[in-house]
């Protein structure tokens, strides 16, 4: 699951207050099962990205930058989802499109063995992952223009008015989203909460650096996005999915 977007930490680091500011997740540590804690041990060096931290633990360090085209080893266009979860989209597109590269951020570290478990079963070698602060990641740390897509699924709504503010999709993170996606790439989102999707339109038809790719009031479902059990637990409780798309202009 994902919130809103961190800025960067002060020069001097005060940890009263480096975590009062939104981030792109809800917590970052959940019990893992022994296959999970094998999987981790046996396969981060294969999947994880080795980001140096700064002073929070998922925070990326100052001067730490990446390479796509040395991550991965070749030259491809990069699909990055913010908020993989247990990996089930980026994992479906990675295998159905083996000529991109695709990066998953996560912060859930059991969400991210259980995504390197079956992209070890798959044998899938366009897939790399990152457990971080992806609005850090996608500021700091991969090149401007680098990201031809960027997708935000299902972020967390954070439903109480009081807590609205800590959403990730907000005028801050477009801008952020323009920085790291190339002239013409597309920013994906979609959610099942009503007024949340109210919320990215409105914020994602006032930024300056994107158009829509749709037409309409809504996007057509896209359709890379597999459907999860998260996805039809709220179709299940009568909250329609409603998809966005937005281009950078």
């Amino acid at each position: 699951m994902t919130e809103t977007p961190q800025p960067l930490p002060p020069k001097s680091f005060d940890p009263r207050t480096f975590r009062d500011r939104p981030v792109s997740f809800v917590r970052r540590s959940g019990r893992m099962t022994p296959s999970q804690e094998r999987a981790w041990e046996e396969h981060r060096g294969t999947y994880l990205l080795d980001i140096p931290h700064g002073p929070a633990a998922t925070s990326v360090a100052d001067g730490a930058t990446g390479d796509p085209e040395l991550i991965f080893g070749r030259r491809a266009p990069l699909v990055v989802e913010v908020g993989s979860g247990q990996g089930h989209a980026i994992l479906h597109a990675a295998g159905a499109r083996p000529a991109e590269n695709f990066l998953a951020v996560e912060v859930f570290r059991a969400g991210l063995a259980r995504t390197m478990i079956r992209a070890e079963l798959a044998g899938l070698a366009n897939l790399r992952l990152a457990e971080v602060n992806a609005p850090e990641l996608l500021e700091r740390y991969l090149p401007a223009g680098s990201v031809d897509e960027l997708w935000v699924f299902f972020p967390d709504p954070w439903k109480k008015a009081r807590h609205t503010k800590r959403r990730l999709v907000s005028d801050d993170f477009m801008r952020i989203a323009a920085r790291a996606l190339r002239p013409g790439g597309v920013l994906r989102l979609a959610t099942d909460w009503e007024d949340y999707a109210e919320q990215m339109r409105e914020v994602g038809d006032a930024a300056a650096d994107f158009e829509r790719a749709f037409e309409g009031e809504w996007a057509p479902r896209h359709d890379g996005r597999v459907l999860t059990a998260f996805e039809q637990k709220g179709m299940d409780r009568g909250r329609a999915i409603r998809d966005l798309a937005y281009r950078r202009v």
